[in-house]
C-alpha cells in the first residue's frame, strides 16, 4: 500500500502537468494564429501584390517618362513589398487626391496610403486608421510672389491664398491668421496641379501646402526665382504610412519595414556595402541581416528580408539622397538621431 500510495500522487501531478503544458501550447498557438491573421494581409497574400495610394509630387511620388513610379514614398512601398511578398515589384501605385484617399482606404480600395498622410487623433480615433512610424517630418509653408515684398507670413494680411480643399492645411491656415489677428482670403483648389497656374496668373498671392510639396512646386514654375518660400512653418506635419484598422500583423510589417531602413543607416549598412557585413561577428548585425536566422524565424519572416530591402532599395539615407537631395532638401529633422535628427529605430531582437 505504501508503495502504491507513494506513486499515485506523482502520477496525478504528472498528468496535471501534461494537461497544463498542452493547454499552454494550444493557447500559444491560438495567440500566434491571431497575431498572424488579418483581412488586409490575407487579401495582399491572395492577390500577390500590395495596392498603395500615392500623390503626384516630384521627389516623393511621380511616374517617370516610361510610366514607372519613382520617389521617396515609392521606395518605401517597394521595401514593404519585399517584407510582405519577397519582391519589390509586387506593389501597385495609384494616384489619388487628398479628398479621395482616406475614403478609398476605408473602403478597402487601397491596402496602404503612401501619400504623405499627417498623423492626427481624428484620423486615428474617429476614422479608425493606424499609422506606421513617421517617415518624413514636415510642416506647412507658404510660397509667395517675391514682388509682394513680404518676408514673413504675418505680413500677408488680406492676401488671397490658394489652399487645397479637404486637407488639414485649411484649418492650419485659419488658425495661424486668427492667432496673428490678421485676415486672408482663401481660394480652395482641389487639384494641386492647378496651384502653379493660380500663382502665375495672379489669382492668388501665395499658395500653401506642406513645405515638401512647395519645394517641388517652386521648381515647376516658369520663373522660380520670382517666388520665395517663407521661413515660417504653420504646423507640424509628421507624415507616415496609413492603413485601415483591424490588421495588427499588417501594421507591424509596415512598422518594421520603416525601422529596417533606419536601422541600416544607423549601422552604416548601404546597398553598396551590405554584402561585406554578412561575415560580421556583431550579434545585432547578424540577426538584422539574417546570418543568424533565429530572429526572422521567430517573427515569421524570410531571414534575408532586411538584407533584401537594403540590397534593392538602400537605407533611409540613400532613399532620401536619391530622391529629395536633388530638390534642395537638407536632412534636418529627417536625419538619424546620432546626427541630430528625429529618426530612431528600436532594437532588432
Amino acid at each position: 500500500m505504501g508503495l502504491v500510495d507513494s506513486v499515485k500522487p506523482a502520477s496525478v501531478k504528472q498528468r496535471v502537468s501534461r494537461v497544463l503544458a498542452a493547454s499552454l501550447v494550444a493557447a500559444g498557438a491560438l495567440m500566434a494564429t491571431a497575431a498572424y491573421a488579418g483581412p488586409t494581409l490575407d487579401k495582399i497574400t491572395s492577390r500577390g501584390s500590395i495596392k498603395a495610394g500615392v500623390g503626384t509630387t516630384p521627389g516623393f511620388f511621380s511616374p517617370d517618362s516610361s510610366g514607372r513610379w519613382q520617389g521617396f514614398f515609392v521606395d518605401i512601398g517597394r521595401a514593404l513589398a519585399i517584407t510582405a511578398l519577397g519582391d519589390p515589384e509586387k506593389i501597385e501605385f495609384t494616384s489619388s487626391s487628398p479628398q479621395q484617399r482616406l475614403p478609398a482606404l476605408q473602403a478597402g480600395e487601397f491596402d496602404i496610403l503612401l501619400s504623405g498622410v499627417t498623423i492626427t487623433p481624428t484620423r486615428a480615433l474617429q476614422l479608425g486608421f493606424h499609422f506606421g512610424p513617421t517617415v518624413f517630418y514636415d510642416g506647412q509653408g507658404l510660397l509667395v510672389r517675391k514682388d509682394l515684398g513680404v518676408t514673413s507670413a504675418a505680413e500677408l494680411d488680406g492676401a488671397t491664398i490658394g489652399v487645397q480643399s479637404g486637407t488639414t492645411g485649411e484649418l492650419n491656415l485659419a488658425d495661424f491668421f486668427r492667432k496673428q489677428g490678421k485676415s486672408f482670403k482663401p481660394l480652395t483648389i482641389e487639384d494641386t496641379r492647378q496651384f502653379n497656374a493660380a500663382l502665375e496668373e495672379g489669382r492668388v498671392d501665395a499658395i500653401t501646402q506642406d513645405s515638401a510639396d512647395l519645394v517641388g512646386k517652386q521648381r515647376q514654375l516658369k520663373n522660380p526665382e520670382n517666388y520665395v518660400l517663407l521661413p515660417e512653418r504653420l504646423s507640424k506635419e509628421p507624415l507616415a504610412p496609413a492603413i485601415a484598422g483591424g490588421d495588427d500583423r499588417w501594421l507591424e510589417l509596415v512598422n518594421w519595414t520603416v525601422y529596417a531602413l533606419i536601422q541600416a543607416e544607423e549601422l552604416g549598412i548601404t546597398s553598396e556595402n551590405v554584402d561585406t557585413f554578412l561575415d560580421s561577428q556583431d550579434p545585432s548585425i547578424r540577426r538584422f541581416l539574417g546570418a543568424d536566422p533565429s530572429l526572422a524565424q521567430a517573427i515569421g519572416l524570410d531571414p534575408k528580408w532586411a538584407y533584401n530591402i537594403i540590397k534593392n532599395v538602400g537605407n533611409y539615407g540613400e532613399v532620401f539622397e536619391r530622391h529629395l537631395k536633388p530638390l534642395g532638401w537638407e536632412r534636418g529633422y529627417n536625419n538619424i538621431w546620432t546626427n541630430g535628427g528625429l529618426l530612431y529605430s528600436p532594437p532588432f531582437r
